[in-house]
């Protein structure tokens, strides 16, 4: 049932009191924190909606009406009731802050997530955080289910019920082991790599579906051959390097074994591997909380270049 128009807002009626209770208009703006004229402002329009005078104002201060001290009476249960609600959300929302569940694709997972948490750790000492490692299109799903507030994908974009954006930039690399042949070359054409047979992840990864949406960009009828397909990308790199094949992979995720020579990595002419890491949750709901804090400090590493 709609609340009638003569009721009064809840500031009003709680400047009330405070008049009623300090025994002065003055007094009782001042522990509202806003000016006297703002308060007899206020105080006015209680008046026009109850179309009674509820205070006495005189030289020594105010007081309540007879009528002022009834709705006084009143309000005051009402005023008693908005701050258990206030309390009682209040207490929702540490509830809330005090969890937050996280997931991400294996590659952010592993590289970028735990340094952002370290960051969320300095603003949420109190917040435990449980994150669940998967391929992009599980990361998905899991959002979607409501089983994690944010999600973190590779895929080049966000599935439908998603909204996404960019908190990363990352470029997939081809990767051999030093024995190939490719090793021995700066660069390979784009036609060499689509014929060649692959280790790849499974399907659903994120990396696996940007290298095949990158390729099929400048070659339409080319299909995948994979030589093995592997759940991991740790896994990847142990195949390749033991000679098993080529793969093309995060360049976060074979970082050190390019510096370490363990894995080479030629240029592809002509292909561009470029691409962002993004941040999910689900349509018409905004992160909030530490989850809005999570996906803040991602996005400021990413306009710092990081």
């Amino acid at each position: 049932m709609p609340i009638s128009p003569r009721v009064p807002d809840l500031p009003a009626l709680d400047l009330l009191l405070s008049v009623i209770e300090l025994g002065s208009l003055g007094r009782a703006a001042e522990a509202h924190g806003i000016s006297q004229p703002s308060a007899s402002s206020r105080i006015r329009y209680l008046e026009k909606l109850v179309g009674l005078p509820v205070l006495e104002r005189s030289s020594l201060g105010s007081k309540p009406t007879p009528a002022g001290a009834l709705i006084a009476e009143w309000a005051r249960t009402v005023i008693d009731a908005a701050h258990e609600l206030d309390a009682g959300i209040a207490a929702l929302r540490e509830r809330r802050s005090s969890h937050l569940k996280v997931a991400a694709s294996q590659t952010v997972a592993e590289y970028l997530v735990p340094k952002w948490l370290i960051g969320l750790r300095a603003q949420h000492p109190a917040t435990s955080v449980a994150l669940e490692s998967g391929n992009s299109a599980e990361v998905a799903r899991t959002v979607l289910d409501g089983r994690a507030e944010l999600g973190f994908i590779e895929s080049p974009r966000a599935p439908k019920g998603l909204e996404s954006h960019a908190v990363a930039r990352d470029r997939l690399l081809v990767v051999v082991a030093p024995t190939h042949p490719w090793a021995r070359r700066t660069a390979i054409t784009l036609d060499e790599l689509a014929a060649a047979s692959l280790i790849q992840r499974e399907a659903g990864s994120g990396t696996r579906t940007a290298f095949e949406r990158a390729i099929t960009a400048h070659l339409p009828d080319w299909k995948p051959s994979a030589l093995l397909e592997l759940a991991s990308t740790t896994a990847i790199k142990t195949a390749v390097a033991g000679g098993g094949g080529p793969a093309v992979l995060s360049s976060l995720a074979v970082a050190d074994e390019l510096a370490a020579g363990t894995l080479r990595s030629p240029t592809v002419t002509g292909l561009e591997l470029g691409r962002s890491l993004r941040a999910v949750w689900p349509t018409g709901r905004r992160p909030a909380g530490p989850a809005r804090d999570l996906y803040a400090l991602a996005r400021r590493q990413l306009a710092a270049g990081s």
